[in-house]
């Protein structure tokens, strides 16, 4: 068969239902292999960087890896935001991009780019096949690389002449991974940390990404109910634990919730399970560490001592750690430690009751009209993100997909468009977005107007880029320059310029009139435009100060 037709035929075979992408010249050939055939779903988007971000979406919303082609020159190269983004949030994703002819390659020819050297501080691995008889296994190993230990996206370049070579294939299981065995001085390090946990007078838990990554949620519960450990989570960690498990304590970090800030910062020990002590998780480092221990817990040996230095680490299969720290007898219910932590809780508790319509008000009002029904959650990058992991209430891994590491405004449409697609009728998402993010790739409403994806989709807009505006209040003295968005735009008009029925509202009995008719139209996507006035996302921890002490805004 030809090269086109055998990576198709790999594709099939490592379980690829649907793939994204955008035509050109240089990747013609795999797109005349699809004509021909029903196995996998093609996705046109309308801009290459929301096929990858597409990608993302499916393969965070599945676990399985998301695949994304694009042409060559701009059509490789406007993938790498996509790229970026999966790399940083460790989300598996196999990139196709075409390329000249092996005659034309160095030749500067019409769209040549050396995708490779670009993209390679942002991807796992990539590859330049320069033999057909290189296609099969590589793909293969594309595959087994992007979702083995840290996951990440991997890149394959093909030169267009490859796609129509002969090829020889033959079908082959997809190779998976054992967890291995632990060896006895991995087994003696983790009864010291499992010694540290039942010593500890206040430990605390801190869940991230890694445990959604390792599928190891029960296990994670598990362990924290043994030991009535309090937990809270990292912006990737949403949903790793429920967030109405009376153990999980919340969002934690920058702008996390007061009590879960103040429970690291009274904390002995804390256990960051699938998490790397990103800067807006720990604010000043020496501060965060000092007068606590900590034990680290994560698939890639890499991260060990990386941000947190003298941490007991433990690298490897989550599973199998934590089966190893389970062989401890607890030795305190900690009700001291529960009783301060309780305080804070109903200190800080938010109150709803606010009169107008607010951001937290309207996530209020989503979370308790979606409570129990098959609902996803998608955000873009801004204020809006923050005000969504602190007020939206997420039960499952995998139904909260938001831009962690890289923070990319523009990837909550996109992404939201291949988590639909993955889910299909079984869930069904609300994407939201500020005013600023949803300009950058708006377009993909003309993609999901075109499949009919019932997608809800809130903007909120408050005439203004909100966290710059933000940080030049708090960093810059209220000089604000470059946030104002005093141009107004229709943005009900614009959604429906692409056939999706919008509407526009300013109070709160208007959003509640609008969520309630877009959750009952459950066969189309709406859009809910929430006018709200320009405020600020509370708390927020103070810049090189302690993760528990908090800007005040007034």
């Amino acid at each position: 068969m030809r090269g086109a037709e055998a990576i198709l035929a790999c594709l099939r075979e490592q379980g690829v239902d649907t793939l994204f992408g955008y035509p050109g010249g240089m990747i013609l050939p795999l797109y005349d292999a699809l004509y021909a055939q029903n196995d996998i779903r093609q996705v046109l988007v309308t801009h290459e960087q929301n096929a990858a971000h597409a990608a993302d979406g499916y393969a965070r919303a599945t676990g399985r890896v998301g695949v994304c082609i694009a042409t060559s020159g701009p059509g490789a190269t406007n993938l790498v935001t996509g790229l970026a983004t999966a790399y940083m949030d460790s989300i598996p994703v196999v990139a196709v991009t075409g390329q000249v002819d092996m005659a034309m390659l160095g030749r500067d020819a019409f769209q040549e780019t050396d995708i490779l050297d670009v993209t390679m501080p942002i991807t796992k691995h990539n590859y330049k096949i320069k033999q057909a008889a290189d296609l099969v296994p590589t793909v293969r190993k594309a595959f087994e690389l992007a979702r083995s230990g840290r996951p990440g996206p991997v890149l394959l370049d093909v030169p267009r002449n490859l796609f129509c070579e002969e090829v020889a294939y033959e079908a082959r299981e997809p190779c998976v991974q054992s967890p291995g065995t632990p060896d006895a001085d991995f087994i003696i390090c983790a009864a010291e940390a499992a010694e540290e946990i039942v010593r500890a007078k206040r430990p605390l838990v801190i869940v991230g990404g890694g445990v959604i990554s390792a599928g190891t949620s029960a296990e994670v519960a598990a362990f924290i109910e043994k030991y009535r450990l309090p937990v809270v989570h990292t912006l990737m960690g949403m949903g790793a634990v429920p967030s109405t498990h009376p153990q999980m304590l919340g969002f934690a970090g920058m702008h996390g919730e007061k009590a879960a800030n103040y429970a690291i910062g009274a904390a002995d020990l804390i256990v960051a399970v699938g998490s790397r002590f990103a800067d807006r998780q720990t604010g000043n480092l020496s501060k965060y560490t000092a007068d606590r221990k900590f034990i680290h817990i994560d698939i890639d040996p890499a991260e060990i001592d990386k941000n947190i230095a003298g941490s007991l680490g433990l690298a490897g299969d989550m599973r199998t750690i934590l089966k190893l720290l389970m062989r401890q007898a607890p030795r305190s219910d900690h009700a001291a430690w529960w009783k301060q932590i309780r305080g804070w809780r109903e200190t800080y508790d938010y109150d709803y009751h606010v009169g107008r319509l607010t951001v937290p008000w309207a996530l209020h009002q989503i979370v308790q009209s979606t409570a129990g029904r098959p609902y996803a959650y998608v955000t873009d990058v801004g204020q809006h993100q923050m005000w969504a992991a602190l007020h939206l209430r997420v039960e499952e891994p995998r139904t909260w997909l938001t831009s962690g590491g890289l923070g990319t405004m523009g990837y909550g449409l996109p992404a939201a468009m291949g988590a639909q697609i993955a889910w299909g009728k079984d869930r069904r998402v609300v994407h939201i977005a500020g005013d600023g993010g949803i300009k950058m790739t708006g377009n993909e409403y003309y993609t999901i107007a075109r499949m009919n994806l019932p997608i809800i989709s809130i903007i909120v807009n408050n005439r203004g880029l909100g966290m710059i505006r933000q940080l030049q209040k708090v960093l810059y003295d209220e000089r604000y320059i470059a946030c104002d968005l005093d141009h107004e735009m229709d943005y009900v008009k614009y959604a429906e310029s692409f056939g999706i029925r919008a509407a526009g509202v300013s109070t709160q009995e208007e959003f509640a009139a609008a969520l309630r008719s877009a959750l009952e139209d459950t066969e189309h996507p709406r859009v809910i435009v929430a006018d709200v006035r320009r405020s600020f996302v509370e708390p927020m921890a103070k810049g090189g100060a302690r993760i528990d002490e908090f800007v005040d805004f007034k």
